[in-house]
């Protein structure tokens, strides 16, 4: 209406002074709250997640992009949920779990989710070895120090440069998004693939579809983004900065994710070549797509499992701590919170140590790992639900009806969805 009455240059003014405006006092605090959002989303690429998606397009073509929308709009509910709580409560999860529903299901999932993240951290260090040995560097030399490197980082750095690193590793993983665009994809053929949904029934296409569902959502996000969120301090005023941060973390990553899918559908699965793993891919894509493409394949594998590494071991000792009543934080020294970086320090020797046994049982492991996640992760969902529906712990920040629907649908889902990939993850571990 406004439109057919307002001459072309008046309209275009209405527009403008309608539009939102971000002052540059505005812009600079969304930059200063800007780092969890991204930095959790980020990290769900790790060493397992590319593999997922390697095989995904490497076995099954295009048809499994338009799983990536659900998956995206899944992500955005969950995490803006925790960050919510993290922002009004200034606790973490564990902290309300504990505070809410007693010790015992708080150390149920704690053991849980200790034994889980140790099994994917040792899954990224067996990533790391697995793509250092691209570059012809022995997993005996690059296991070692990438641990050492990652410990340093963490135990002698402090919040604010800790951030900076993680978002910098975040930034690489456009490294996948440039092995992609040296294919010179056709862009309306590949929106017709993903906004067009694909069913096959058959068990293989099954099974593919709930693991890359599985590895979207897990329990150690949840945790590590509230936390993060509380440690830097947001205040309910800025929460709408940190809301925005949850939001482009959430597609960034799942715009990685569909370019590696597209990179090994474009070039492995035309050639009918079969993977196993992200080292796989990447040592396949160099006489199929160049060397280019391939190095930096190979490049963002290293780089998404040395993030990891940091952050699982990391996720552990906040929950954990929290869950215990113990200090912890990047701004606190080892003096001041001896459990928080006890534990931390356990678990990167743990999983640099199991990796370089010759005889080591990743596939054991990893299964073990997505078994443990897929059990916990209904129960967490669950959990966060009935947290930030209680108006004694959210006040008026409590989700609205219509936000419940798509958040308990989402839970629902992704619960069946993780039932299915424990089983299915059993049967082919036993196979």
């Amino acid at each position: 209406m406004v439109r057919q009455i307002l001459p072309n240059h008046k309209f275009r003014n209405y527009l403008k002074n309608r539009a939102p405006r971000l002052t540059k006092a505005e812009f600079a605090i969304f930059l200063g709250i800007l780092g969890p959002g991204i930095i959790t989303a980020s990290v769900d690429n790790d060493a397992g997640g590319i593999t997922t998606y390697s095989i995904a397009g490497a076995h099954f073509g295009y048809s499994l992009l338009w799983t990536l929308i659900p998956i995206t709009l899944a992500l955005f509910v969950v995490q803006e949920m925790v960050a919510r709580m993290g922002v009004v409560t200034g606790k973490g999860l564990a902290d309300l779990i504990r505070e809410t529903f007693g010790v015992k299901p708080t150390v149920i999932l704690l053991l849980g989710l200790i034994i889980a993240n140790l099994c994917t951290t040792t899954a990224e260090f067996a990533g790391i070895a697995a793509s250092m040995e691209i570059f012809g560097v022995s997993k005996y030399i690059s296991v070692p120090v990438a641990a050492t490197m990652v410990w340093l980082a963490i135990v002698k750095g402090n919040f604010r440069s800790i951030e900076k690193i993680f978002l910098i590793s975040s930034s690489v993983y456009i490294t996948y998004i440039i092995s992609g665009l040296f294919l010179h994809p056709d862009w309306k053929f590949l929106l017709t693939q993903t906004v067009t949904p694909s069913v096959n029934l058959e068990p293989s296409y099954l099974y593919m579809v709930i693991g890359v569902v599985g590895t979207t959502i897990t329990p150690w996000m949840q945790f590590y983004l509230q936390s993060t969120v509380v440690e830097k301090g947001v205040q309910i005023s800025e929460y709408r900065y940190t809301k925005w941060d949850v939001y482009i973390g959430c597609l960034i990553t799942d715009v990685v994710s569909y370019f590696i899918i597209f990179t090994c559908a474009a070039t492995i699965f035309v050639q009918g070549i079969r993977i196993e793993t992200a080292k796989d891919a990447a040592q396949a894509l160099f006489p199929l797509a160049g060397s280019y493409s391939a190095w930096l394949f190979a490049f963002g594998l290293l780089n998404a499992s040395l993030f990891a590494a940091s952050i699982l071991p990391l996720s552990t000792s906040y929950f954990l701590c929290e869950g215990m009543g113990w200090d912890s934080g990047l701004d606190k020294r080892f003096r001041d919170a001896p459990q928080f970086y006890s534990l931390y320090t356990l678990l990167i020797a743990l999983g640099a140590i199991i990796i370089l046994f010759p005889d080591a049982p990743l596939l054991t492991i990893m299964v073990l790992s997505q078994v443990i996640n897929g059990s916990l992760l209904p129960l967490v969902l669950i959990f966060m639900l009935l947290l930030i529906n209680n108006k004694k712990i959210m006040g008026k920040y409590t989700n609205s009806k219509a936000f419940n629907i798509v958040a308990w649908t989402t839970t629902i889902i992704m619960s069946i969805l993780t039932v299915l990939l424990v089983i299915t993850s059993l049967v082919q571990g036993i196979g």
